[in-house]
């Protein structure tokens, strides 16, 4: 009785590991977005076209240029999706010190 619960926990393990698991959304198939939550099969196919049509994504948040997806979907997917590495980061929230200065030169007394 004790390996037949052992082998039914090991398998219910292995079935659940893959869904949280980060997908890379350079290298994910359509199958594996579409195991993302709010990813169903015409948004992952719409990923793997926008990346095959523009090349790798270079930030999680390029995903936004995917019709259908959106900047809500992409904060929803973050801890769950990567351009190569460990899950993203929300992007920093910009400062008064970052935002470009005036393009007009100084006056002249």
């Amino acid at each position: 009785m004790k390996a037949l619960f052992a082998s039914v926990l090991a398998a219910l393990a292995l079935a659940v590991l893959p869904a949280m698991a980060v997908v890379d959304i350079n290298k994910g198939t359509a199958a594996e977005l579409e195991a993302l939550p709010g990813i169903g099969p015409k948004k992952a196919q719409a990923i793997v076209d926008y990346r095959s049509k523009n090349g790798p994504f270079k930030t999680v948040e390029d995903m936004e240029k995917v019709k259908g997806i959106g900047k809500a979907t992409v904060e929803k997917l973050r801890k769950d999706i990567t351009v190569g590495g460990a899950p993203s980061k929300p992007a920093p929230a910009p400062t008064a010190a970052s935002k470009p200065a005036s393009a007009s030169p100084p006056k002249k007394p």
